[in-house]
């Protein structure tokens, strides 16, 4: 399996946690659903979970912030200076909504907004590199942002990061890949979601996680107590569904071995 015991380069997705009512319960579920052992979660830590397979980190779970916020899934990207990066989000037109802060000896971090309200998070590691295990079955694969403002978000994330896009557009979606500076390789991507009709109220960061049949996973998931908004469904990414978990944060389940990529806007 692939293992990272380095720090990400910068702007790259490098871990994600969610933020629920109840971690523990939260963590039996994605235990069930994903074959992780969940570790953590004493007063020390906040009440943070860490999941872990085969020993190596693979994502958190921790309490929300304040009550009354949904549920929710958060791509972290990584970054060499998390108070150079937060001038740089303001600067591009978004909001910091937890300003940088140190977590013990593992890094230094801070949660923002976009410059369309989509909140995500930096991560300046430190003891903790982030995700070690990725891109297998059970592990996050992916993170995409979901809006209706395609062109201004790109220019938000090309500011903060310096990301190069490859776009695809056809009549049923219209889809960026991203690639931050030095890189060589895709990392995320950006979908229009106004192309249909659906642009979501609140833009947001989705993480997909790699799932090895996916049509038995959806049904375990279901039978764990999530819920389907989408069903498995081929897609130009791989085979893929996405789902609403018991206390109501969205993730998606992706098999990326059976993409058919599109091709490229020329």
């Amino acid at each position: 399996m692939p293992v990272r015991n380095e720090a990400w380069p910068p702007g790259t997705p490098c871990w994600v946690d969610c933020q629920v009512d109840d971690p523990a319960k939260a963590g039996e579920f994605y235990a069930e659903l994903f074959g992780w052992d969940m570790q953590g979660g004493d007063e020390d830590a906040g009440g943070y979970l860490m999941a872990l397979r085969d020993g190596q980190a693979v994502a958190g779970i921790g309490p929300k912030p304040e009550s009354g916020v949904p549920s929710a899934w958060t791509t972290y990207f990584a970054v060499a200076d998390a108070d150079k990066s937060a001038e740089q989000v303001t600067a591009a037109g978004g909001s910091l909504l937890v300003p940088a802060f140190d977590v013990m000896e593992f890094g230094r971090m801070f949660v923002a907004a976009d410059a369309s309200g989509a909140p995500f998070a930096v991560w300046e590691a430190r003891a903790h590199d982030g995700a070690a295990v990725y891109n297998e079955h059970g592990a996050y694969v992916w993170n995409d942002l979901h809006t209706g403002d395609f062109e201004a978000a790109k220019a938000f994330y090309a500011e903060v990061f310096g990301f190069t896009f490859t776009e695809f557009d056809d009549e049923a979606m219209r889809y960026a890949t991203f690639t931050p500076p030095g890189g060589t390789d895709s990392v995320g991507g950006i979908n229009d979601d106004s192309v249909n009709g659906v642009a979501p109220a609140q833009p947001y960061w989705l993480t997909w996680f790699q799932f090895e049949g996916i049509d038995a996973g959806l049904t375990r998931a279901v039978e764990l107590g999530a819920t389907a908004l989408m069903s498995a469904t081929d897609g130009p990414f791989g085979r893929m569904a996405i789902m609403a978990a018991p206390q109501g944060e969205l993730f998606g389940l992706l098999d990326p071995t059976t993409a058919e990529m599109p091709a490229a806007a020329g």
